[in-house]
Formats: structure tokens, sequence, C-alpha cells
């Protein structure tokens, strides 16, 4: 049984507001701001306060499958971020080899470097590693998008890269 009341009535036409503003934003060229997006000025690593990949071990995407957090008894500077590691082997391993080990594109959002060119910030849980490359992504939402032509935006990512990279010096 439903039951119409004021209240809900009032809750009703706000949610059709929202949604109709929600909408006319996107169309307005406001989607950064609608779905959280903000652009970050462009650096080598994404690192908030200092910390790549806000302190998960990026060694265990490879070798766990999945995003695990970082210990701080283990750590290591790199390109002017500090990398936290499960083990001290995860953090000797990167040490020895960290472009076989750091994302793609300094940690920033990859779908974001392919289908705006622009920086953006990613969440560890929204990954993939692809021929041998981690990729992050900004959220769930974006992972999809991501995973719907995983290769044609690498492609797009990869042309659009040396770009940014030359805005930072």
């Amino acid at each position: 049984m439903t039951i119409l009341t004021k209240r809900n009535f009032m809750i009703a036409g706000g949610t059709t507001i929202v949604i109709a503003g929600a909408a006319l934003a996107v169309r307005g060229g406001a989607f950064e701001r609608l779905v959280g997006f903000e652009e970050l000025p462009p650096t080598p690593i994404y690192a908030e306060d200092g910390l790549a990949i806000r302190g998960t071990d990026p060694v265990a995407y490879f070798r766990d499958g999945r995003p695990v957090a970082g210990n701080p008894a283990f750590e290591a500077d790199w390109k002017g971020a500090r990398w936290r590691f499960a083990s001290a082997r995860n953090r000797d391993d990167f040490r020895a080899a960290p472009d076989r080990f750091a994302p793609q594109y300094g940690g920033f959002c990859a779908w974001a470097v392919a289908a705006r060119g622009k920086l953006y910030s990613t969440q560890p849980e929204n990954w993939s590693v692809v021929d041998g490359k981690l990729y992050l992504n900004f959220n769930d939402d974006i992972q999809r998008k991501w995973e719907a032509d995983i290769d044609g935006f690498i492609a797009r990512a990869d042309s659009r890269w040396p770009e940014i990279v030359r805005s930072m010096a």
C-alpha cells in the first residue's frame, strides 16, 4: 500500500528538482563538480599529503591481486612521494624497479587522463592490471566506464600523458 502524504509529496518534489538540476549541470559542463571530481595540479605522482596511493602497497596489486594497506614501517621515497608497503620484500622490490610497480599516469585517474586529459584523484579499490601495468580510477562508476573500453582508454591516455608531463616542467 502506498500512502501519499504532504511530507512524501514534498520529498518527491524536492528529489525531482535535484535530479533535474543535476541533469542540467551535467549538460552544462559541470560533470566534474557533480561527481566530485576536482582537477588537480600537475605533479609527477598523485600523493595526498605526500603519500602515494593513499598508503596502499603498489606491489600487492601484482602479488596479492588486490589492494593491501601499506605499513609505515616499510616506506620508500620515489618521485617526491612516500610509498608504503605491506612488507620489506615488497618495499625492496619496488626500490629495485619502481616503474614496474608504480601506477600508470602518476597514480592519477587513468580514465580522466584518457577521456578528459586532466588529472583527478583515485581510490585504491578502483584498479586494474593490464599487460603488467597498474591503472587506478576515481570511483566505481568511472571504473565501469574504464572497463567498457580499456584498450581504447589506454591508447588515448598514453597519447595524452606526454603533454601532461610537459606541463609539469
